[in-house]
């Protein structure tokens, strides 16, 4: 690659992946957003279980493992939202690096795309299986309360 004519369209083909990247940026905010929501959330559990006595204080517990669960399974969510931008941004230095020597494998740029959609798929999957699975810590607190209404 010897002059800007040849550099503008890797430049343009690499806007797609930054694009992707802004995206995914954006997701990780509220993907770590929710996690610190979640750890909030059990710390001021816990802290209310170690007075609490009988029915209340199992209750809690219960609530604290489906929390611990949930921060779990967000952190492997924002793990394949970053390995997902972490290709993002090999693909892009794969592009120019391709273009400026003058090689063509298109194998590597595939393979690297490839596994960037594959990590977001499984950060999405993952995120919406935390977001189902919120449901259950407010189960557990919404019938307790009924429980304890009726005696």
């Amino acid at each position: 690659m010897n002059s800007i004519k040849e550099l503008i369209p890797v430049l343009q083909t690499a806007i797609g992946p930054v694009i992707l990247i802004s995206g995914v940026g954006l997701l990780l905010l509220s993907m770590t957003n929710r996690l610190s929501r979640v750890i909030e959330r059990a710390r001021n559990l816990l802290a209310q279980s170690e007075s609490a006595g009988g029915p209340p204080r199992g209750r809690l517990l219960t609530q604290i493992d489906i929390l611990w669960a949930q921060a779990r399974l967000i952190r492997t969510a924002i793990l394949f939202a970053a390995v997902s931008v972490l290709c993002a941004a090999l693909l892009i230095i794969a592009l120019f690096i391709t273009a400026l020597f003058g090689l063509e494998d298109a194998w590597l740029i595939s393979i690297i795309f490839i596994a960037c959609m594959l990590s977001l798929i499984a950060s999405l999957i993952t995120f919406i299986t935390e977001i189902n699975n919120s449901l259950s810590a407010f189960k557990v607190e919404l019938y307790g309360h009924e429980e304890e209404r009726k005696s």
